[in-house]
């Protein structure tokens, strides 16, 4: 491991942090400013040169200032020699704009990617990647981890009948993988969306009467999606509606909305920091995805392999 070094930028320090608590090593010196116009500098502080190294990012709100700082560090790795650069993005910023929905607009998951791989990344190592196909946009290795065990590890504690819920139909492989694992039933909510973070929830698909409903999806952004599909959930009967999510974006007045919601719970992760008023919240629970995260690192530091760790 004496050749392994970890950063990070102001993205999610913390994160950073308990990997390297996990793994027993520092946490890499580099400082990261801004200029007066607000230009971001880098300055890696100590020797990478034949390092394996490894840039904790993830690309939240702000976006676009922590993509930019993960690319500027990443070109700064280059110059300084690091021999290899993997970059540990547990949340995929630009990830919804994956294919081209409407005439003339941009697929700028396949834009972040070319930046990511141009900047000298050599690696991605990402979580619940919001499409599956985001790894076919890196022309550099891509692992894909799951918080599917640590989520898992808590949403067995709950009591009752459960039936796990999508809410689109796109999030159909996910609740189908996690209901398998709880022994549960599925079901669908039937969804518009009349434009970008504007969902209306038409109806739902399958049984949740006098259940226990796990609504499952990998983000919950303005918390409209959730909301809404958690009040179609109970006027159809179900006893209890918690929300599980892998990464807490919670924009706008997100956390007022499931605070005034029939939500028992939201479980999310810290791939995301909390924003204060999420911090405050009594509905939001979030678990710890170092662990995984940090054994992903050793392993790809040590060439062994990272998808037995969800066999």
């Amino acid at each position: 491991m004496d050749r392994l070094r970890i950063f990070t930028g102001n993205a999610n320090p913390e994160l950073a942090q308990k990997i390297c608590k996990f793994l027993g090593v520092r946490l890499g010196k580099a400082g990261v400013s801004h200029f007066s116009d607000g230009e971001i500098q880098v300055e890696i502080d100590e020797s990478v040169r034949g390092m394996d190294t490894f840039v904790v990012q993830p690309t939240c709100p702000p976006v676009n200032q922590n993509l930019m700082e993960l690319l500027v560090m990443l070109d700064a790795l280059k110059r300084a020699s690091a021999d290899r650069i993997t970059v540990v993005i547990p949340y995929y910023g630009y990830a919804r704009q994956d294919r081209k929905v409407l005439p003339r607009t941009s697929i700028s998951a396949r834009l972040v990617a070319n930046l990511i791989t141009v900047a000298g990344a050599s690696r991605i190592l990402a979580m619940d990647l919001h499409a599956g196909q985001i790894q076919g946009f890196f022309d550099i290795p891509v692992d894909h981890l799951y918080a599917l065990p640590v989520q898992l590890a808590y949403l067995k504690k709950i009591k009752g009948e459960i039936v796990v819920v999508s809410p689109d139909a796109g999030g159909v492989e996910r609740a189908r993988e996690l209901g398998k694992r709880l022994n549960a039933s599925i079901a669908i909510i039937d969804k518009r969306r009349e434009k970008a973070n504007v969902a209306k929830v038409m109806h739902v698909i399958g049984d949740v009467k006098n259940k226990v409903a796990i609504l499952l999806d990998d983000m919950i952004d303005t918390g409209g999606t959730i909301v809404k599909a958690a009040d179609a959930i109970m006027d159809n009967g179900a006893r209890e509606v918690y929300a599980c999510c892998s990464h807490p974006v919670l924009s706008g007045n997100a956390v007022e909305k499931i605070d005034g919601s029939p939500l028992k719970e939201m479980v999310a992760t810290n791939t995301i920091p909390l924003t204060e008023s999420a911090r405050r919240s009594k509905k939001i629970k979030v678990l710890d995805v170092s662990p995984i995260l940090g054994e992903a690192i050793k392993r790809i530091h040590n060439y062994e392999s990272v998808s037995s760790l969800f066999i």
